[in-house]
């Protein structure tokens, strides 16, 4: 019950950064009552305890795709380097 509540959430995402941020939890009472929910307190704590794990899969997610795109960057600019004249050979 707890990862459906959670997945009937919708995610909050940083306007600024791109960061996911985690669930909107304002309709949480009204999905408990919707669906009947007999312990709204344990299904709650588990629901919080997925959003964590959603926080830090989306968090390591990004870093890798910043750290990738910083590789990239690098790359392509010669290793860091910048010459006046760049001669491949």
């Amino acid at each position: 019950m707890a990862f459906f509540i959670c997945g009937m959430l919708s995610d909050v995402w940083d306007g600024n950064t791109g960061s996911y941020m985690g669930k909107e939890w304002s309709q949480s009472k009204h999905l408990f009552e919707l669906y009947e929910v007999d312990s709204p307190k344990e299904v709650m704590y588990f629901s919080k305890m997925y959003e964590r794990i959603l926080i830090n899969q989306k968090a390591e997610e990004s870093s890798r795709r910043r750290d990738a795109e910083e590789r990239k960057a690098k790359a392509s600019s010669g290793g860091g380097k910048s010459f006046t004249h760049n001669v491949n050979g």
